[in-house]
């Protein structure tokens, strides 16, 4: 392979890594495994400049911008740092900084990589003025009402402070309210945050500084950008301390690179004893003039690295094999562990994700297993300590039935996944199909699967369609229900009659119809019964649409009880027409189709396809011969980038279909239907935000 062919196959690999991290928010690999791939790749353009593209991975800047948010700029960058692994990294960092140094006296300054969000406040005369968190690194999102909810963020500071001040540094929320939170959540039937730098992050995108207010955050603050009160770094931590910062007192100063590596090998272990997560150490030249005088590269400063721990990887053994049923039938394996602890985490289950992974690791009951988080997020398993299996050890064997109901478990062509087609008497598929009917992208009705379980169970809803016939004394009965949280749900179900005809058919579960189908299918046929009476031919002309959704819509309305379902939900009077219409903007966009992929900086991915039909334009999923144009954000998926190209389809970026559609400055918004805020926003970054 050529280095050439290498860059191309790097980029791709990495561009699909991103958009799986960033946008699925559910990784593939390690932390350490992406950026392994992506110093391979900075290695090979630094070796062939000839071969620069302004879109490869390694040009990439996270952003963390809300549209919701006033954006402000920074008075001083807050860049990035380069991260490392070993301790040939660090050694080769020492002597960049040594032979720019020359024979001069300095010493490092190091410090814990806290995992939580960037945030820099600023003070004048000693008050909070504001807190803006690291954006694109040029500008932030003001948070200044929710930073003062915070309580070890000072509001006034005390001692001899500066009049004007900017100090930098992490919100965390420490693992102990993490999990009473979380608790919360779960009791209330909320969806619990994946891991405490994901609550975090959510918290402060908030739009309610009371609901901040309940969050249980820290502020670790780390560093001073401009106008220290010494040259040193490690004193500036201890004089900020004296001002009122909250600045853990785990900092050392180390003289060389050995006392460095030795202060990560002490972390390494310790930092499991700490209250909240880290995930690497920041080694920094502690002298502030010495930093100035060593500068930056145009994306991180030559003065500083991070030092990132590995993924952590935890032996345990394999008790038995649970497999979950989907709403869609779908049969999920799931290892049950000796509960291991990993990554601040007691962990006694981890996925198998399919038959053919099993296969691969030839699992086996009893087997001692290697366990990691996959982006310390999502336990899996991936290793067998073979040597350790028993001689009388057996192969596993995938099911052949139905854990639940008894059916027949089938398997389609082409597809990983074993299904089970009993879709109407099998009850995780029934409760599965409740519950997505009710989420806020559908139906929008504030009902827990605890509850579903509870209503269920009681014989009082067998589909979504009861629902509608539950009344106040149906529910009041149930755990956990009072007075008033009876009557909100109840109030949740009516008022759910009045989403619109695109959310309903979405929400009624039609397999393969996702939010974009619906929304394309609702208006081209204006109603259901226009769907439904719809040849197979002229469902397969529809745009997202094609053969296999259209036989599956054919399918759907051939069955007696879904006909049955829909006209219950009729005679209860949800929307299955379309009771409006759109008023566009402006027609330049008249006649074009726009694919897009990636994420965006001004504007979220549902809100750039409102502003493509707000301008006469055509949002479609797939790039074809007839796509216009594939609007690409970052994180983009390879495979559309590679159909767009192969059939002539010009690639435009978020700047450009802004100048497109008038909006040069793309500083419009649009205005939308107010939801529910949605706090769990996975706000995680490849990349340290340094200051």
């Amino acid at each position: 392979m050529t280095d050439l062919e290498r860059i191309t196959e790097l980029r791709n690999e990495l561009h699909r890594h991103n958009y799986n991290y960033y946008v699925k928010h559910n990784p593939e690999i390690s932390d350490f495994e992406f950026d392994k791939l992506l110093k391979e790749l900075q290695d090979l353009e630094q070796k062939h400049p000839e071969y620069f593209d302004p879109t490869s991975p390694t040009q990439r800047v996270g952003s963390d911008l809300d549209s919701g948010f006033v954006q402000e700029k920074h008075e001083y960058p807050m860049l990035s740092l380069a991260n490392s692994y070993s301790l040939e990294d660090l050694q080769e960092f020492d002597s960049r900084v040594r032979k720019l140094v020359g024979t001069r006296d300095f010493c490092y300054t190091c410090e814990l990589k806290y995992d939580g969000v960037a945030i820099s406040l600023q003070y004048k005369d000693g008050k909070l003025t504001r807190a803006l968190t690291r954006g694109d690194g040029i500008q932030g999102d003001n948070i200044t009402n929710n930073a003062k909810t915070i309580g070890t963020v000072p509001l006034q500071l005390h001692g001899n402070y500066p009049k004007e001040l900017e100090i930098r540094g992490e919100i965390v929320m420490p693992r102990k309210g993490f999990d009473a939170f979380n608790q919360e959540r779960i009791e209330q039937g909320d969806q619990p945050f994946a891991n405490p730098r994901n609550a975090a992050a959510g918290s402060l995108k908030l739009q309610s500084s009371k609901e901040v207010a309940r969050r249980p955050l820290q502020a670790n603050m780390y560093y001073i950008p401009s106008e220290t009160p010494s040259d040193s770094h490690y004193e500036n931590l201890a004089i900020a301390r004296s001002w009122g910062f909250n600045i853990p007192d785990l900092s050392e100063q180390c003289k060389t690179i050995d006392d460095v590596y030795a202060y990560i090998k002490k972390w390494d272990t310790k930092r499991k004893e700490l209250p909240f997560d880290t995930d690497g150490i920041v080694i920094k030249v502690d002298s502030i003039s010495l930093q100035q005088e060593l500068g930056m590269t145009a994306k991180t400063p030559r003065w500083a690295i991070a030092f990132k721990f590995k993924a952590e990887r935890a032996r345990t053994k394999l008790l038995s094999i649970d497999f979950q049923v989907g709403r869609q039938g779908t049969i999920t394996p799931v290892a049950n562990l000796e509960p291991v602890h990993l990554a601040g985490t007691i962990i006694k289950r981890a996925s198998l994700y399919n038959a053919d992974q099993m296969k691969e690791l030839d699992i086996r009951i009893n087997d001692y297993v290697y366990i990691e988080k996959g982006g310390e997020i999502i336990p899996k398993v991936v290793e067998i300590d073979v040597d350790a299996r028993t001689a009388d050890s057996k192969p596993f064997a995938f099911i052949t039935h139905c854990p639940e109901c008894g059916a027949e478990l089938v398997r389609m062509e082409d597809e990983a996944n074993y299904y089970c087609p009993n879709s109407k008497n099998c009850p995780p598929q029934i409760k599965g199909k409740i519950e997505h009917f009710v989420t806020r992208k559908a139906m929008d009705i504030a009902l827990a699967g605890a509850t579903i379980d509870q209503l269920y169970k009681a014989g009082l809803v067998k589909t979504s369609a009861d629902l509608y016939t539950l009344t106040y004394n149906d529910v009041v009965t149930l755990d956990r229900f009072a007075e008033k949280s009876a009557k909100n749900l109840i109030d949740s179900i009516q008022a759910s009659k009045s989403v619109p005809f695109a959310r309903v058919l979405y929400a009624i579960g039609i397999r393969h119809i996702g939010e974009t189908s619906a929304k394309t299918l609702a208006k081209k046929y204006k109603s259901l019964d226009a769907i439904q009476n719809a040849t197979l031919e002229e469902l397969q002309s529809t745009e997202d649409v094609g053969e296999i959704i259209a036989a599956s819509i054919k399918n759907y309305f051939a069955d007696p009880d879904n006909i049955q379902f829909i006209e219950k939900l009729k005679a209860n009077g949800i929307q299955f027409e379309e009771t409006g219409s759109t008023q566009a903007i402006s027609n330049v966009l008249e006649g074009k189709t726009i694919v897009i992929s990636g994420t965006f900086e001004k504007h979220s991915r549902d809100e750039m396809k409102e502003l493509i039909e707000a301008y006469g334009g055509k949002n479609v999923s797939g790039v074809s011969k007839s796509t216009t144009y594939l609007l690409a954000g970052d994180g983009i998926g390879p495979s559309k980038l590679e159909k767009a190209q192969s059939f002539g389809v010009s690639i435009i970026d978020e700047e450009t279909f802004y100048q497109m559609i008038g909006l040069g400055d793309s500083s419009a918004d649009i205005q939308k239907t107010p939801t529910k805020q949605d706090d769990q926003q996975n706000n995680a970054n490849q990349q340290l935000s340094l200051f």
